[in-house]
């Protein structure tokens, strides 16, 4: 048995750190100049044990079993170039987006480009750091198979990586992906001074913006209060290892981002701003950090945009 896992960023790194405990991986990116010295500098502190294999062609990945841990808004390129490779293995999406060219999930492009494969997500509250050294971390393995979703369960789970099944695919998807979102209203209104009430605030209608447009494109609403949910959305909102989070700090604060960074939230607001009036879905959180991000609105407005929302039950 082996697997690979294609896309050499931290988090990708760090998920061939942690299966390489039970078996041979095979890591893909495009630029590994660094896998001689033995460390991924996306991933300090963190030696590559001997059975991780890291190359540039992706001629070299043959293992069936393909955990594909690019960025949302990289995979549909990456897809359109190279799906005949692919066709046919199980593929295993760990993006936390929505593809803005389409307005859909990563599996929906996997699934249209790889249409003989069996498409799974693996998602849910981690932190690379945390993956790659051992500590205790249980995530969603979402697959309409069912019999495909225990083996792949059984496959990918190791001593310090626990996986839980789900048939909900669009429900998984869809809270790895919006929790993004909400992460960044969440470090703004920290950046921004407006204190740890606020947060609180953010986070609670945030969660209830991510089930009311789940449920929309039909997920089922108790999905959205599982790891892949609920889980992400607390760990994303609450620590400054969340890219998303720190991103947010810095527009609350009028800081600039470091560049170069990938903030899947920030894309992922514009597609849900797109995706609201179609489905009918009131988003105001997630159509305002749009507006922060694409500088259409100022944080000294955005707490009055709130604030000055008609008043409703919750």
């Amino acid at each position: 048995m082996s697997i690979a896992v294609i896309g050499a960023g931290a988090f990708g790194t760090a998920l061939a750190v942690t299966l390489a405990t039970k078996t041979d991986v095979t890591l893909w990116g495009r630029d590994t100049d660094w896998a001689s010295t033995g460390e991924n500098p996306r991933l300090p502190g963190v030696a590559l044990p001997e059975n991780l294999r890291v190359t540039d062609d992706l001629d070299a990945v043959q293992a069936n079993t393909v955990l594909l841990g690019l960025p949302a808004q990289v995979l549909g390129g990456f897809l359109t170039e190279n799906a005949a490779r692919l066709n046919g293995r199980n593929l295993i999406s760990c993006a936390k987006g929505i593809d803005l060219s389409t307005l859909t999930g990563p599996s929906a492009l996997i699934a249209k480009a790889c249409p003989a494969s069996i498409v799974a997500v693996l998602t849910g509250p981690s932190f690379a750091a945390d993956i790659a050294r051992g500590l205790p971390t249980a995530l969603t393995l979402a697959c309409a198979d069912a019999l495909a979703a225990k083996h792949l369960q059984s496959e990918l789970s190791t001593a310090t990586l626990r996986l839980y099944r789900t048939s909900d695919m669009t429900g998984a998807e869809l809270g790895g992906a919006l929790k993004n979102v909400i992460a960044i209203a969440a470090g703004a209104a920290i950046g921004a001074g407006y204190g740890d009430s606020a947060r609180a605030s953010v986070i609670t209608r945030g969660f209830a913006e991510m089930t009311r447009l789940a449920a929309a494109l039909g997920a089922r609403p108790e999905t959205l209060t599982g790891l892949s949910g609920l889980g992400d959305l607390v760990l994303t909102c609450t620590s400054e290892q969340s890219r998303n989070f720190r991103y947010g700090l810095a527009l609350g604060a009028g800081r600039d981002f470091a560049s170069g960074t990938t903030v899947e939230g920030a894309a992922t607001a514009r597609a849900v701003a797109a995706l609201a009036p179609r489905l009918g879905v009131e988003l105001p959180v997630s159509q305002l950090v749009a507006g922060l991000a694409e500088g259409r609105i100022a944080m000294e407005h955005a707490l009055d945009i709130l604030l000055n929302r008609p008043l409703k039950e919750e």
